[in-house]
Formats: structure tokens, sequence, C-alpha cells
């Protein structure tokens, strides 16, 4: 099981109260904990990732074990203890403007 925590406005979105469980098939990637995620939750296609490139949208960030993922290779694996579910993978909204 993965665990995913997701910003509170697609928490809102996807009717969650919390941190996400998720079943994800092979290597845990940012790819297929994101699909895994958006086939439970459909209501979050095109909100983390773009629908056409599916390429991560600008202001949104990866994080794991302290560490911003964002821009690794998608299909990379993720750290460990993410895979195993000891830590969660964090999907954050990122700020910006001044």
């Amino acid at each position: 099981m993965i665990r995913v925590v997701l910003p509170a406005h697609l928490r809102t979105l996807a009717n969650v109260p919390g941190e996400v469980t998720l079943d994800v098939a092979g290597v845990a990637s940012q790819r297929s904990v994101l699909d895994a995620l958006e086939a439970e939750y459909p209501v979050l296609k095109g909100t983390i990732r773009d629908h056409a490139t599916q390429e991560r949208r600008k202001f949104v960030r990866f994080f794991a074990q302290e560490e911003d993922l964002s821009h690794d290779a998608p299909d990379a694996p993720l750290p460990e203890a993410v895979a195993t579910g000891v830590e969660p993978f964090i999907v954050v909204g990122a700020m910006a403007g001044g």
C-alpha cells in the first residue's frame, strides 16, 4: 500500500478526509502512483498532471522523505520507505505570486 497526502483543495475535490492509501501494481513510481490515484478518484484527472501530456502541472510538487521529487523521471522508483508505506508520497500545491 502506498500512502498519499493531498493538498486541502484536492482532498475536498476527491471528498477524502486526509491521507489516502492505494494499491500500486509493479514498481512504485510517480507515474504508477498517479495512475492509481486517478483510477481510484477520477475527479482528480487533469488536476495533478496535464490531460494530454501527462506532465506534472507547473504549480504541483511531489515530496517524499523531505526530498523534492518533482523533477525526477516519472518512472523512477520511489524511495523504499514510500514503496512499503512507511512514509507517504506527498503532493503539494506550490505557491506563486508577489
